[in-house]
Protein backbone atom coordinates (compact mmCIF):
# COMPACT_ATOMS: atom_id res chain seq x y z
CA UNK A 1 0.00 0.00 0.00
CA UNK A 2 1.48 3.35 -1.07
CA UNK A 3 1.75 6.42 1.16
CA UNK A 4 2.77 9.92 0.09
CA UNK A 5 3.57 13.30 1.63
CA UNK A 6 0.60 15.51 0.71
CA UNK A 7 1.62 18.70 2.50
CA UNK A 8 4.46 20.29 4.47
CA UNK A 9 4.18 22.90 7.24
CA UNK A 10 6.98 24.64 9.10
CA UNK A 11 7.59 27.72 11.20
CA UNK A 12 10.84 29.64 11.48
CA UNK A 13 13.48 27.86 13.55
CA UNK A 14 15.43 29.93 16.07
CA UNK A 15 14.77 31.76 19.31
CA UNK A 16 10.99 32.04 19.42
CA UNK A 17 8.78 33.66 22.09
CA UNK A 18 5.97 31.11 21.65
CA UNK A 19 5.50 28.00 23.76
CA UNK A 20 5.71 24.39 22.60
CA UNK A 21 2.01 23.99 21.75
CA UNK A 22 2.00 27.27 19.82
CA UNK A 23 5.01 26.20 17.76
CA UNK A 24 3.51 22.78 17.04
CA UNK A 25 0.14 24.28 16.11
CA UNK A 26 1.75 26.82 13.77
CA UNK A 27 3.46 24.11 11.71
CA UNK A 28 0.45 21.78 11.88
CA UNK A 29 -1.97 24.47 10.74
CA UNK A 30 0.22 25.25 7.73
CA UNK A 31 0.30 21.56 6.79
CA UNK A 32 -3.48 21.21 7.21
CA UNK A 33 -4.11 24.28 5.06
CA UNK A 34 -1.96 22.69 2.39
CA UNK A 35 -4.56 19.92 1.95
CA UNK A 36 -7.59 22.15 2.29
CA UNK A 37 -8.17 20.91 5.84
CA UNK A 38 -9.43 17.51 4.75
CA UNK A 39 -10.19 15.13 7.67
CA UNK A 40 -7.30 13.69 9.70
CA UNK A 41 -7.83 10.37 11.46
CA UNK A 42 -4.32 9.87 12.92
CA UNK A 43 -2.17 12.40 14.77
CA UNK A 44 1.44 11.45 15.56
CA UNK A 45 3.25 14.01 17.71
CA UNK A 46 6.87 13.92 18.80
CA UNK A 47 8.92 15.80 21.39
CA UNK A 48 11.90 14.79 23.48
CA UNK A 49 11.68 17.42 26.18
CA UNK A 50 7.95 18.28 25.87
CA UNK A 51 8.81 21.44 27.75
CA UNK A 52 6.40 24.33 28.27
CA UNK A 53 6.27 27.50 30.29
CA UNK A 54 5.14 25.65 33.40
CA UNK A 55 7.09 22.42 33.02
CA UNK A 56 6.29 19.21 31.07
CA UNK A 57 3.54 19.53 28.45
CA UNK A 58 0.86 16.97 27.60
CA UNK A 59 1.69 17.50 23.95
CA UNK A 60 -0.62 15.01 22.26
CA UNK A 61 -4.02 15.85 23.84
CA UNK A 62 -3.33 19.57 23.96
CA UNK A 63 -2.34 19.68 20.29
CA UNK A 64 -5.31 17.53 19.26
CA UNK A 65 -7.65 19.89 21.11
CA UNK A 66 -5.99 22.95 19.64
CA UNK A 67 -6.41 21.59 16.10
CA UNK A 68 -9.89 20.14 16.60
CA UNK A 69 -8.76 16.54 16.07
CA UNK A 70 -10.35 14.97 19.16
CA UNK A 71 -12.32 12.54 17.00
CA UNK A 72 -9.16 10.97 15.60
CA UNK A 73 -6.58 8.60 17.05
CA UNK A 74 -3.16 9.66 18.26
CA UNK A 75 0.32 8.66 19.36
CA UNK A 76 3.17 10.51 21.00
CA UNK A 77 6.71 9.28 20.29
CA UNK A 78 10.19 10.10 21.58
CA UNK A 79 13.53 8.99 20.20
CA UNK A 80 15.78 11.90 21.25
CA UNK A 81 17.07 13.78 18.20
CA UNK A 82 15.61 11.09 15.95
CA UNK A 83 12.07 11.71 17.21
CA UNK A 84 10.92 13.30 13.95
CA UNK A 85 12.11 10.29 11.98
CA UNK A 86 10.32 7.95 14.39
CA UNK A 87 7.09 9.97 14.20
CA UNK A 88 7.12 9.73 10.41
CA UNK A 89 7.86 6.01 10.56
CA UNK A 90 4.98 5.41 12.98
CA UNK A 91 2.57 7.31 10.74
CA UNK A 92 3.64 5.35 7.66
CA UNK A 93 3.06 2.07 9.49
CA UNK A 94 -0.35 3.28 10.62
CA UNK A 95 -1.45 4.18 7.09
CA UNK A 96 0.02 1.02 5.57
CA UNK A 97 -1.97 -1.05 8.05
CA UNK A 98 -5.13 0.13 6.32
CA UNK A 99 -6.64 1.38 9.57
CA UNK A 100 -6.15 5.08 8.76
CA UNK A 101 -6.55 7.21 5.63
CA UNK A 102 -4.67 10.41 6.46
CA UNK A 103 -2.14 11.26 9.16
CA UNK A 104 -0.79 14.50 10.54
CA UNK A 105 2.79 14.15 11.80
CA UNK A 106 4.14 16.93 14.04
CA UNK A 107 7.51 17.19 15.79
CA UNK A 108 8.33 20.17 17.99
CA UNK A 109 10.72 21.41 20.65
CA UNK A 110 11.01 24.47 22.87
CA UNK A 111 14.57 24.91 24.17
CA UNK A 112 15.82 28.51 24.22
CA UNK A 113 14.00 29.48 27.41
CA UNK A 114 16.03 26.91 29.35
CA UNK A 115 19.61 27.19 30.55
CA UNK A 116 22.41 25.51 28.63
CA UNK A 117 23.06 23.34 31.68
CA UNK A 118 19.44 22.15 31.76
CA UNK A 119 19.40 21.34 28.05
CA UNK A 120 22.77 19.58 28.28
CA UNK A 121 21.56 17.49 31.21
CA UNK A 122 18.33 16.42 29.53
CA UNK A 123 19.91 15.74 26.14
CA UNK A 124 22.33 13.42 27.90
CA UNK A 125 19.36 11.13 28.60
CA UNK A 126 20.05 9.57 25.18
CA UNK A 127 23.55 8.53 26.32
CA UNK A 128 24.54 5.46 28.33
CA UNK A 129 24.17 6.02 32.11
CA UNK A 130 27.79 5.01 32.70
CA UNK A 131 28.98 7.71 30.30
CA UNK A 132 26.79 10.32 31.95
CA UNK A 133 28.06 9.24 35.39
CA UNK A 134 31.61 9.76 34.13
CA UNK A 135 30.75 13.32 33.08
CA UNK A 136 30.30 12.72 29.36
CA UNK A 137 28.20 15.14 27.32
CA UNK A 138 26.94 14.97 23.75
CA UNK A 139 29.68 17.31 22.41
CA UNK A 140 32.32 15.47 24.42
CA UNK A 141 31.46 12.09 22.88
CA UNK A 142 31.09 13.64 19.42
CA UNK A 143 34.61 15.02 19.84
CA UNK A 144 35.94 11.51 20.50
CA UNK A 145 34.27 10.25 17.31
CA UNK A 146 35.72 13.20 15.39
CA UNK A 147 39.23 12.56 16.73
CA UNK A 148 39.08 8.93 15.58
CA UNK A 149 37.79 9.92 12.14
CA UNK A 150 40.48 12.55 11.58
CA UNK A 151 43.17 10.15 12.73
CA UNK A 152 42.02 7.21 10.61
CA UNK A 153 41.80 9.20 7.39
CA UNK A 154 44.76 11.51 8.06
CA UNK A 155 42.58 14.61 7.96
CA UNK A 156 43.02 17.98 9.63
CA UNK A 157 40.40 19.83 11.66
CA UNK A 158 39.93 22.20 8.74
CA UNK A 159 37.65 19.65 7.06
CA UNK A 160 35.17 20.22 9.90
CA UNK A 161 35.29 23.94 9.12
CA UNK A 162 34.42 23.13 5.50
CA UNK A 163 31.30 21.23 6.57
CA UNK A 164 30.07 24.15 8.68
CA UNK A 165 30.73 26.65 5.89
CA UNK A 166 28.67 24.50 3.51
CA UNK A 167 25.78 24.20 5.97
CA UNK A 168 25.58 27.90 6.65
CA UNK A 169 25.86 28.75 2.95
CA UNK A 170 22.82 26.54 2.30
CA UNK A 171 20.76 27.92 5.19
CA UNK A 172 21.04 31.50 3.89
CA UNK A 173 18.47 30.60 1.22
CA UNK A 174 16.10 28.81 3.59
CA UNK A 175 13.57 31.26 5.06
CA UNK A 176 12.79 28.85 7.91
CA UNK A 177 16.41 28.38 9.01
CA UNK A 178 17.75 29.64 12.32
CA UNK A 179 20.87 31.04 10.66
CA UNK A 180 20.53 33.45 7.75
CA UNK A 181 24.17 34.48 7.49
CA UNK A 182 27.08 32.59 5.91
CA UNK A 183 30.39 32.10 7.71
CA UNK A 184 33.99 31.85 6.53
CA UNK A 185 36.45 29.07 7.38
CA UNK A 186 38.38 31.61 9.43
CA UNK A 187 35.30 32.46 11.52
CA UNK A 188 34.65 28.80 12.20
CA UNK A 189 38.27 28.13 13.15
CA UNK A 190 38.28 31.07 15.57
CA UNK A 191 35.03 30.20 17.32
CA UNK A 192 35.16 29.02 20.93
CA UNK A 193 36.56 25.56 21.62
CA UNK A 194 33.83 23.28 23.01
CA UNK A 195 35.44 19.82 23.09
CA UNK A 196 38.66 19.42 21.12
CA UNK A 197 38.68 19.45 18.14
CA UNK A 198 35.06 20.65 17.97
CA UNK A 199 34.45 24.38 18.16
CA UNK A 200 31.21 26.24 18.73
CA UNK A 201 30.39 26.59 15.02
CA UNK A 202 30.96 22.87 14.49
CA UNK A 203 28.06 22.15 16.87
CA UNK A 204 24.34 22.55 16.23
CA UNK A 205 22.62 25.38 18.04
CA UNK A 206 19.85 25.20 20.62
CA UNK A 207 16.68 26.24 18.78
CA UNK A 208 12.90 26.39 19.05
CA UNK A 209 10.71 25.17 16.21
CA UNK A 210 8.36 22.63 14.71
CA UNK A 211 7.72 20.79 11.46
CA UNK A 212 4.54 19.06 10.31
CA UNK A 213 3.64 16.78 7.41
CA UNK A 214 0.35 15.37 6.19
CA UNK A 215 0.60 11.81 4.90
CA UNK A 216 -2.10 10.20 2.76
CA UNK A 217 -2.63 6.75 1.34
CA UNK A 218 -1.93 6.55 -2.37
CA UNK A 219 0.72 7.82 -4.80
CA UNK A 220 1.82 11.45 -5.00
CA UNK A 221 4.78 13.67 -5.92
CA UNK A 222 6.62 12.55 -2.75
CA UNK A 223 5.74 8.88 -2.31
CA UNK A 224 7.31 6.82 0.48
CA UNK A 225 9.40 4.18 -1.29
CA UNK A 226 11.37 2.81 1.63
CA UNK A 227 11.84 3.26 5.38
CA UNK A 228 14.33 1.70 7.73
CA UNK A 229 15.55 1.93 11.28
CA UNK A 230 18.60 0.48 12.99
CA UNK A 231 20.20 0.24 16.41
CA UNK A 232 23.78 0.25 17.68
CA UNK A 233 25.26 0.02 21.18
CA UNK A 234 24.50 3.19 23.12
CA UNK A 235 27.86 3.14 24.91
CA UNK A 236 30.73 4.13 22.61
CA UNK A 237 33.11 1.78 24.41
CA UNK A 238 31.00 -1.16 23.23
CA UNK A 239 31.36 -0.30 19.54
CA UNK A 240 33.91 -1.92 17.26
CA UNK A 241 34.48 1.19 15.16
CA UNK A 242 33.79 4.85 15.96
CA UNK A 243 34.31 6.10 12.40
CA UNK A 244 31.10 4.53 11.12
CA UNK A 245 27.57 4.24 12.50
CA UNK A 246 26.06 0.76 12.24
CA UNK A 247 22.57 2.08 12.99
CA UNK A 248 22.66 4.15 9.80
CA UNK A 249 24.04 1.30 7.69
CA UNK A 250 21.31 -1.05 8.92
CA UNK A 251 18.53 1.50 8.43
CA UNK A 252 19.83 2.39 4.96
CA UNK A 253 20.02 -1.22 3.86
CA UNK A 254 16.42 -1.79 4.89
CA UNK A 255 15.24 1.41 3.20
CA UNK A 256 17.14 0.67 -0.02
CA UNK A 257 15.77 -2.86 -0.13
CA UNK A 258 12.23 -1.61 0.44
CA UNK A 259 12.57 0.99 -2.30
CA UNK A 260 14.36 -1.47 -4.64
CA UNK A 261 17.05 1.10 -5.37
CA UNK A 262 20.69 1.72 -4.44
CA UNK A 263 22.76 4.69 -3.26
CA UNK A 264 23.59 5.72 -6.84
CA UNK A 265 19.90 6.44 -7.45
CA UNK A 266 19.72 9.09 -4.71
CA UNK A 267 19.58 12.62 -6.16
CA UNK A 268 19.31 14.70 -2.99
CA UNK A 269 20.00 13.86 0.65
CA UNK A 270 19.30 15.41 4.03
CA UNK A 271 21.47 13.97 6.80
CA UNK A 272 21.66 14.68 10.52
CA UNK A 273 24.79 16.82 10.95
CA UNK A 274 24.29 17.68 14.64
CA UNK A 275 28.08 17.99 14.64
CA UNK A 276 29.70 19.17 11.42
CA UNK A 277 32.08 16.21 10.81
CA UNK A 278 29.22 13.73 11.19
CA UNK A 279 28.07 14.69 7.69
CA UNK A 280 31.08 12.81 6.28
CA UNK A 281 30.31 9.66 8.25
CA UNK A 282 26.64 9.77 7.28
CA UNK A 283 27.44 10.12 3.57
CA UNK A 284 29.81 7.17 3.75
CA UNK A 285 27.40 4.97 5.73
CA UNK A 286 24.62 5.75 3.25
CA UNK A 287 26.85 4.77 0.33
CA UNK A 288 26.73 8.26 -1.19
CA UNK A 289 30.53 8.35 -1.39
CA UNK A 290 33.39 5.90 -0.71
CA UNK A 291 34.44 5.12 2.86
CA UNK A 292 36.73 7.95 3.95
CA UNK A 293 35.63 9.94 0.91
CA UNK A 294 33.27 12.40 2.58
CA UNK A 295 35.81 15.23 2.79
CA UNK A 296 36.78 14.77 -0.86
CA UNK A 297 33.12 15.00 -1.92
CA UNK A 298 32.94 18.38 -0.19
CA UNK A 299 36.27 19.54 -1.63
CA UNK A 300 35.12 18.70 -5.17
CA UNK A 301 31.80 20.52 -4.71
CA UNK A 302 29.75 17.35 -5.20
CA UNK A 303 27.43 18.27 -2.32
CA UNK A 304 26.43 21.72 -3.56
CA UNK A 305 22.95 22.30 -4.94
CA UNK A 306 24.35 21.95 -8.46
CA UNK A 307 26.64 19.04 -7.55
CA UNK A 308 26.54 15.29 -8.13
CA UNK A 309 24.68 14.62 -4.88
CA UNK A 310 23.33 17.73 -3.14
CA UNK A 311 23.54 17.26 0.63
CA UNK A 312 21.52 19.30 3.13
CA UNK A 313 20.21 21.98 0.74
CA UNK A 314 18.11 23.24 3.67
CA UNK A 315 21.24 24.01 5.67
CA UNK A 316 21.01 20.79 7.66
CA UNK A 317 20.99 20.72 11.44
CA UNK A 318 24.02 23.05 11.64
CA UNK A 319 22.42 25.74 9.46
CA UNK A 320 18.70 25.18 9.93
CA UNK A 321 18.96 24.92 13.71
CA UNK A 322 18.23 22.05 16.09
CA UNK A 323 14.91 21.95 17.97
CA UNK A 324 15.86 18.40 18.88
CA UNK A 325 12.69 16.44 18.15
CA UNK A 326 11.81 18.46 15.05
CA UNK A 327 15.07 17.98 13.14
CA UNK A 328 14.41 14.43 11.94
CA UNK A 329 11.06 15.44 10.47
CA UNK A 330 12.54 18.61 8.94
CA UNK A 331 14.98 16.41 7.02
CA UNK A 332 12.11 14.41 5.51
CA UNK A 333 10.17 17.63 4.87
CA UNK A 334 13.09 19.08 2.90
CA UNK A 335 13.28 16.04 0.64
CA UNK A 336 9.52 16.23 0.10
CA UNK A 337 9.74 19.93 -0.80
CA UNK A 338 12.49 19.20 -3.32
CA UNK A 339 10.45 16.41 -4.94
CA UNK A 340 7.26 18.46 -4.96
CA UNK A 341 8.99 21.48 -6.52
CA UNK A 342 8.23 23.62 -3.46
CA UNK A 343 11.75 24.28 -2.14
CA UNK A 344 11.93 27.79 -3.57
CA UNK A 345 15.29 29.51 -3.18
CA UNK A 346 16.89 26.40 -1.69
CA UNK A 347 15.83 24.09 -4.54
CA UNK A 348 18.65 22.03 -6.05
CA UNK A 349 19.74 22.68 -9.63
CA UNK A 350 17.73 19.86 -11.22
CA UNK A 351 14.29 18.53 -10.33
CA UNK A 352 14.99 15.26 -8.47
CA UNK A 353 12.97 12.09 -8.80
CA UNK A 354 14.30 10.44 -5.65
CA UNK A 355 15.65 11.67 -2.31
CA UNK A 356 16.79 10.34 1.05
CA UNK A 357 16.55 11.61 4.62
CA UNK A 358 18.53 10.26 7.59
CA UNK A 359 17.67 10.99 11.23
CA UNK A 360 20.00 10.27 14.15
CA UNK A 361 19.24 9.62 17.82
CA UNK A 362 21.87 10.39 20.44
CA UNK A 363 25.36 9.54 19.21
CA UNK A 364 23.86 7.48 16.38
CA UNK A 365 22.49 4.71 18.59
CA UNK A 366 19.05 4.61 16.93
CA UNK A 367 18.77 5.96 13.40
CA UNK A 368 16.16 6.19 10.64
CA UNK A 369 16.42 6.37 6.86
CA UNK A 370 13.50 7.42 4.66
CA UNK A 371 13.43 7.30 0.85
CA UNK A 372 10.88 9.34 -1.08
CA UNK A 373 10.26 9.33 -4.82
CA UNK A 374 8.09 11.13 -7.35
CA UNK A 375 6.69 7.82 -8.52
CA UNK A 376 6.09 4.52 -6.77
CA UNK A 377 8.30 1.70 -8.03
Amino acid sequence: MSVHVASVGMGRYGKRPEGLIDLAAEAATAALEGIGRRPIDLLVAGSMLAHGRHGPEALLPRLAARLGLEAGSGLRVDSASGTGGMAFYAAVLGLESGRFERALVVAAEKMTDRTTAANTRDLAASLHPSEVAAGATMPGLAAIVTQRYLQRYSQRTAICDTATVHARAMSVDNPYAHFQKSVTPEEVAKSRLVASPLRLLHCSAISDGATALVLERGIGPATVLGVGQGFESIRLADRDDLTTFAATRIAAQRAYEGAKIGPKDVEVAEVHDAFAPFVFIHMEDLGLCPVGGGPDAFARGEVRRDGRIPVNPSGGVIGRGHPVAASGLAEIAEVALQLRGEAGAHAIAHAPKLGLAQAMSGIASHNFVTILGREAT
